[in-house]
């Protein structure tokens, strides 16, 4: 009777296992800023729950919002707010305006050479130096050499964001567009009138500005209080979007992100938590 209960348990228990769905794969694209946080949170997340796979890849926050509105991707990751033309697509297509979750706060840092003397700026020095206007370190304090920049693509969140807020204006024509803060680092740290700018978990090996709001202002380093506090002066949100309200995995997912075990990684990439 024993063997028959045991026998009768076991083909329950694969007939439950049948008839239960596998989770669904989710894929996450989107932003070269947010790559290595995304990664983390998938790899910790799938530790914790082996049967989900969660596949991630970077390209841009242009890139991720285009695959969102194209179907081919489940959660896009984005460095900066989605345009209002881009949720009109989504509108288009999926009756939904999108739904946007901030994940995570950061500080746009700008990257000076180790060997450079300045070691701070105003909102305003950094938009002529990204403008041009400002061709020589001489005329902020520096040596007299001429500026060379460096920055992101197009298709970048930061890119976006930083010319919006920071460079109010058109890039400077010599500003060397690179695919990545790390490559943005990479060329900072060997080049000794060099200026980059980029998310704060990709600055090493090179020298951090404090920047100022303005002339009368203090200036502050991008650091857990001082964004907290909200007086670093490029602070942003980082985003994910997806085309309508999570559910099923997907919200599992979201949900252990958003909680104090997901935003402790946020702090161990080098991001601030959310809230």
């Amino acid at each position: 009777m024993k063997k028959l209960l045991l026998t009768l348990s076991i083909l329950l228990v694969m007939v439950i296992t049948a008839f239960t769905p596998a989770p669904k794969q989710i894929t996450v694209k989107g932003s070269d800023t947010m790559v290595i946080l995304t990664q983390k949170w998938a790899e910790i997340y799938m530790k914790k729950y082996p049967q989900q796979i969660i596949q991630v890849t970077g390209g841009g926050s242009g890139t991720g919002i285009a695959a969102l509105i194209n179907g081919s991707t489940d959660i896009c990751t984005s460095s900066r707010p989605m345009k209002r033309s881009e949720m009109d697509k989504l509108k288009d297509r999926y009756s939904s305006y999108g739904v946007e979750i901030p994940c995570a706060k950061d500080g746009i840092t700008i990257f000076l050479n180790e060997s450079n003397p300045v070691k701070e700026l105003s909102i305003k020095q950094i938009s002529g130096i990204f403008t041009g206007k400002i061709k020589n370190w001489k005329e902020v304090g520096g040596p007299d050499q001429s500026i060379k920049l460096y920055g992101r693509e197009n298709s970048s969140g930061t890119y976006v964001f930083f010319k919006d807020n920071v460079v109010k204006g058109d890039y400077s024509p010599s500003c060397q567009t690179l695919p990545g803060t790390a490559a943005v680092v990479n060329a900072v740290s060997k080049d000794k009138y060099g200026i980059g700018y980029g998310g704060s978990a990709y600055a090493d090996g090179v020298k951090h500005c404090a920047v100022k709001k303005d002339d009368k202002s203090l200036s502050y380093l991008a650091t857990a209080e001082t964004i907290k506090n909200n007086q670093y002066p490029i602070t942003r949100y980082l985003y994910m979007y997806l085309s309508n309200r999570p559910t099923g995995d997907i919200k599992k997912f979201i949900d252990w992100v958003l909680s104090p075990d997901g935003q402790k990684v946020v702090i161990e990439v080098g991001y601030f938590p959310v809230k």
